[in-house]
C-alpha cells in the first residue's frame, strides 16, 4: 500500500471487491477503498488523493453504476455521509440531508412527516447524491421537480459551493454535476409539500406494486441501462402516435431473454440486464453493445446508456 496514503487515511482499505459495493454483484477490485462518514472526511480523502495524484471516484449505494472486471486503479471513496433534518414550514416541508442518504430514508421520513412528492422514490435503491447527479427518475417525475439548492465540493479551485436550482441544469437523467466531474455533491435541501398520510401510504404502495409486477426485483441489477429516446429521434414511421421506450425498442428487436454469459436481458422489462450470479461485466458490455447495434438497424436510433461506467 502507498505508505503516504495509508498514514493520512486512517481506515483506508487494500484490494476491496467491488462486487459488494454495487447493486449488479459484479465487478473487479478497488486498489484503495474509503468509506467517508462525514463531510470532513469524505473532502479530506479526496485532498489526499489529489495531493498523492492517485485518480479517485465517489461512490453512492452503486444502483446505476457497471464495474469493470479489471476494478478500479485509484481510491473509492464510498460516501456515508447520513445527516438529516426535516422542517415543517406551514403548507410546505424542507429537507436538508446529506449526499449518503438512501432514498428509502426519504421516502420512509417524508411519510412519516406527511410530506409528499418524493413517493415515486420509493423502490430505487440509491443514495440521495446518486440520483442528483443522474438526475433519477420515474412516473413522469424526477429529482430536480424537489431540489432547491445543493452544496457541492469544487475539486478544482478546492471550495464548497451552493448551486440553486437553476445552476444545477437539470434535464431529463442529466445535471451539471454529470457533465462536470469536479463538482461532488456534499448534502442538498429538498422542498417537499404537505400531504396526507393515506393518500401518501397508498402512492407509495401503488408505484412499488408497479415495480413488482414490472421490473425484475428478484435479481441483481442495476436498474434502467439505456434513456427513453427523444421525440425528435424517432422517425415518424416508427411513431404511430405514441412515443417509444427503450425498454420497448429492445423488446421489439427481439432481444428479451437474450442470455450472454450469466447476464441476460430480462424478459419481464427489456431495459434491464440482470445478473444470473457470477455474472462479468464484459457480458454486460457484449449485451449493451448489441442492443445499440439491433435498435440502430431496426429503428435508425442510436440508444445512449444512463448508467456509469467505473474503470473502463
Amino acid at each position: 500500500m502507498n505508505k503516504n496514503l495509508e498514514k493520512l487515511l486512517i481506515g483506508i482499505r487494500k484490494n476491496v471487491s467491488l462486487e459488494n459495493y454495487n447493486t449488479f454483484k459484479i465487478g473487479g477490485k478497488a486498489q484503495y477503498f474509503f468509506i467517508a462518514k462525514s463531510k470532513n472526511e469524505l473532502v479530506s480523502a479526496i485532498l489526499i488523493a489529489k495531493k498523492l495524484k492517485l485518480p479517485f471516484f465517489i461512490l453512492g449505494n452503486g444502483s446505476n453504476l457497471l464495474v469493470s472486471d479489471r476494478g478500479f486503479k485509484g481510491l473509492v471513496i464510498k460516501i456515508q455521509n447520513s445527516k438529516f433534518k426535516i422542517q415543517n414550514e406551514n403548507s410546505k416541508f424542507k429537507i436538508n440531508c446529506d449526499a449518503g442518504v438512501l432514498l428509502s430514508k426519504l421516502v420512509s421520513e417524508s411519510l412519516r412527516n406527511c410530506a409528499s412528492g418524493l413517493e415515486w422514490v420509493v423502490g430505487i435503491p440509491g443514495t440521495l447524491g446518486g440520483a442528483i447527479f443522474g438526475n433519477a427518475g420515474a412516473f413522469g417525475k424526477s429529482m430536480g421537480d424537489n431540489i432547491e439548492e445543493v452544496e457541492v465540493f469544487d475539486t478544482e479551485d478546492l471550495r464548497f459551493k451552493i448551486y440553486d436550482l437553476r445552476k444545477c441544469r437539470f434535464s431529463y437523467r442529466e445535471s451539471i454535476f454529470k457533465r462536470n466531474k469536479n463538482l461532488i455533491i456534499i448534502s442538498a435541501e429538498i422542498k417537499l409539500r404537505k400531504g396526507n398520510k393515506k393518500e401518501i401510504r397508498d402512492k407509495i404502495k401503488e408505484y412499488l406494486d408497479y415495480r413488482k409486477k414490472n421490473q425484475p426485483l428478484n435479481f441483481s441489477s442495476i436498474g434502467s441501462i439505456f434513456k427513453n429516446p427523444l421525440p425528435a429521434q424517432v422517425s415518424k414511421k416508427f411513431m404511430a402516435g405514441r412515443g417509444f421506450s427503450a425498454g420497448y425498442l429492445i423488446e421489439k428487436c427481439g432481444l428479451k431473454g437474450k442470455r450472454i454469459g450469466n447476464v441476460k436481458i430480462c424478459e419481464k422489462h427489456a431495459n434491464f440486464i440482470v445478473n444470473l450470479g457470477k455474472g462479468k461485466a464484459r457480458d454486460v458490455v457484449k449485451s449493451i453493445n448489441l442492443i445499440k447495434k439491433r435498435v440502430m438497424e431496426k429503428f435508425g436510433i442510436t440508444l445512449e446508456e444512463e448508467i456509469v461506467y467505473l474503470g473502463f
